[in-house]
Formats: C-alpha cells, structure tokens, sequence
C-alpha cells in the first residue's frame, strides 16, 4: 500500500542511500546502476556510480534495479488552497466557472484553505513533484509548506479590478510578506497581479514595483482566454461587461495582454506568464529575448476551450518553460507528467526537452537550487519504475509515458514523504527496498 508523510517538517533527517538501475540527475549525465547519497541536511552528498557512492554503515538504503531516479519534479502552476473544491465546480465555460470559483471561496474559512493545501501537497508529492509555484489568496499554502517540510514559491494574489480597492489589496499583500519573514528557508513568497480582468491597471503597476523594490518574484494569469483577449484588445466579452455593469474604467486597448503588460513595466525575468495561450509572434520574440518564463497548463486550458499555447514555438524561440497543473477545481489531480505528455505529443516537443520543463532546465528559471542532484543541492528526487532505455530520447519518452502509476518514491529534502512501500517512510527502518 502506498503511503505518504506529513512530517517532520525541519530538523535533521536520517541520511539515505538511493541506487537506481539508471540515476539521471542532470541533463547531460546519465548514471547506469547508480546511487544518491543524502545528508542530515537534506542535501546531496554524492551521486554516481553505486561503487564510487559511499554507503556509511548504518546509512538506510534503497536499491531499485528496474527503476530510473530523477530530480523531483517542479510544479510550475498550483493553487493548493483549491484542493477542497475538487469535482466542485462543473461549469466548463470560463466565465461562469471563474464566479462559481469565487461564490465558493467566499464560503471556505482559513482551517479549510489550510486542509486544503495540505491534501494538495501530499497528492502532489505521490505524483512525484518536490517544488511548487503556487498560487493563492489565503496564504495557507505557505503554511502549510513550511509546516510540513515542503518547498516553493506562493505567490500571493493581488484582486481589485475597482481602483478604489488598490490599497486595501496591497495592504493585505505586505501584511503576507511580513508574515513570510519566519518562514523556511526552502519557502518563499511572492506577489500575483492575477489577471488583467481582475486587476486595474494602475494596480497592475503599483504590485510590480512594490514587489520589485522588496525583492520579490512575481507571477499572473496571462493570455490564457479568448474573453481575456477580447477584454484586453477591445475591452469586450464577459470581461468587459462584467466591468461596465460595476461601472469601472476599462484600461486602454492593447495589442495582445501581452503588450498590455508590456506597458504596464510589468513583464521581466523575474515574471512567470501562467497560461500563455494566446500570443502573437511578437509576444513571443519579446518572452524569448527577455528570458520570460511560461508555465504551460495544457489539461486546464482544454477543460475551458481555451486552445493550446504554441508549445513547439515557445521552445524552438528559447522561451523558459516550466509545466503546471493548474488547480483541481480545472483538472482533476496534480499530475504533472500528464501534463508532460501533452506538451511532448501534441505541443510535439522533443521528450527530453520536457522532461527538463519539469526538472534541469526549470530548475535553472527558478534558481533556489533545485531541478538538478548534485552534491550540495537540495535532495530532492522522484524514482520511477521505468526499464531502462537506450539513449536520452527513448528513456525520457520511456518516463512520460510510464506516467503517475510509474512513482516509486519521492524524497523532499532528503526526507522520503512518498513511497509505495511504507517501510521507507519509517525513520528507523533498517532496510526501505
């Protein structure tokens, strides 16, 4: 029976030793019958071949021979605090599922975000994920991170479409910063412009540079509807309707919502467009050559029809991508290489490539020192039951095809938080495979 663990969430952690028949911790290094060693600090300590890793007796070890052990994966898209409102929401439309959205919300108190986010964050760590980019308006998804040992980055969503709630909304973001200052080290905060349609324009403004003068990353909704577009360009749809009916000042037309944020000073490295469905050729040039990062959430988009962003382009332009899930509430679990699978089949993007949107290559976007094992970085790692293939495309295929049911183990900061087998979750086990 499969297991998973809620704690300990700090402190030291019984070292591992983790061999695979094959260990592929970067991307240009490949490990056949290798081993991780990890530290009572939840770092690496060596990875390589089994015979040159060391095994430090009484060290707790784990062999899988048919099984390939990768960095953790990285969920670049969540929002945990909506895990309770699962099969909730039925509306497919976009509109109309975006107020059933907020009707239930409005009902849901703090201990039910926090329930939430952490059922969220064990389901995401039985599919294998160790970081998450989340986002949220509770703030319980920090919490829970740091109470439970897990990792990333919750960006804090800042709503008023109405200019005469600007204050209130940034108010209520610095109070979630301040707050961050206890937290983690593995758990940080950022700030979430939401959407255009959800946010003034002067707001807009007034988040990014708050949130660049305090150092912090910053993320939104972008591109990913056709009544988002129809909002932005000509201040039409739902959207725009929805704002005469309040009486609010549409924002001046824009190209694309790229362009709109564009000229809102809104976009750098430091902003990860979510969605990114819909954008010109001259968005894309613009992402690429100031190294803007997407997060693709392919299963949401096509839960609301909103089409599929250009995968292939993104890529072959040199746009930063991660993979997310979106929430439960669009999509049905948190399964990040079911993601994968549609960015490589229908994105049809070279499989090693996406797997390094789930790990090595976003793990560079993101820093923090993870999306690799090395000895030093955080030991973070997913082990898949996968037979091991000849040369880097046929393995990776190998491992997006296996998919969720393939997920072995995962190890979050050298601490086992899932396992198929409960023993590895034992700290006093002697032997976990």
């Amino acid at each position: 029976m499969a297991a998973t663990s809620a704690g300990p969430a700090l402190g030291s952690v019984p070292p591992l030793r983790l061999r695979a028949g094959l260990i592929w911790p970067e991307r240009d290094r490949r490990i056949v019958d290798g081993a991780v060693l990890t530290g009572a600090d939840g770092r690496v300590v060596a990875v390589g071949a089994d015979a040159d890793v060391p095994a430090p007796a009484g060290v707790r070890s784990a062999h899988w021979p048919d099984a390939v052990l990768l960095p953790g994966f990285i969920n670049a898209h969540t929002h945990l605090e909506l895990h309770g409102l699962r099969g909730a929401i039925p509306e497919e439309e976009f509109f109309a599922w975006l107020q059933h959205i907020r009707r239930a919300k409005e009902a849901l108190d703090t201990s039910a975000f926090a329930a939430a986010a952490r059922a969220g964050l064990q389901e995401a760590w039985r599919h294998g994920t160790t970081y998450v980019l989340d986002t949220g308006t509770a703030g319980a998804t920090a919490r829970v991170l740091a109470e439970a040992g897990g990792a990333g980055v919750y960006f804090h969503e800042v709503i008023a479409p109405d200019p005469a709630g600007a204050d209130a909304a940034l108010a209520e973001a610095a109070a979630v910063v301040e707050a961050a200052e206890t937290l983690p080290p593995r758990v940080a905060v950022g700030v979430s412009p939401h959407a255009p349609y959800t946010v003034s324009p002067r707001l807009v403004e007034r988040a990014v540079q708050w949130a660049r003068a305090s150092g912090l990353p910053l993320a939104g909704h972008v591109a990913e509807s056709e009544a988002e577009w129809a909002f932005v360009t000509a201040g039409e749809g739902a959207f725009g309707a929805s704002w005469r009916r309040r009486g609010l000042p549409l924002p001046p037309p824009a190209a694309s919502p790229v362009a709109y944020l564009r000229a809102r000073g809104a976009l750098a490295s430091d902003y990860w467009v979510i969605h990114g469905v819909r954008l010109t050729d001259e968005d894309i040039r613009y992402l690429a050559s100031e190294r803007i990062p997407v997060a693709l959430c392919p299963r949401s988009n096509r839960r609301h029809g909103h089409g599929f962003a250009r995968m292939a382009d993104l890529h072959a332009a040199g746009v930063p991508l991660g993979i997310g899930t979106d929430s439960v509430a669009s999509v049905d679990d948190l399964d990040v290489l079911a993601e994968a699978r549609v960015v490589a089949h229908q994105g049809k993007v070279d499989p090693v490539a996406v797997l390094g949107m789930l790990t090595w290559d976003v793990g560079r976007t993101i820093g923090n020192d993870v999306g690799a094992l090395r000895p030093g970085g955080w030991a973070d790692v997913v082990v898949l039951a996968c037979d091991r293939a000849e040369g880097a495309d046929a393995q990776a295929a190998a491992v997006l095809d296996g998919g969720a049911a393939a997920v072995r183990a995962t190890v979050a900061s050298g601490r086992c938080v899932y396992s198929d087998d409960p023993a590895i979750l034992e700290p006093d086990s002697r032997g976990i495979g």
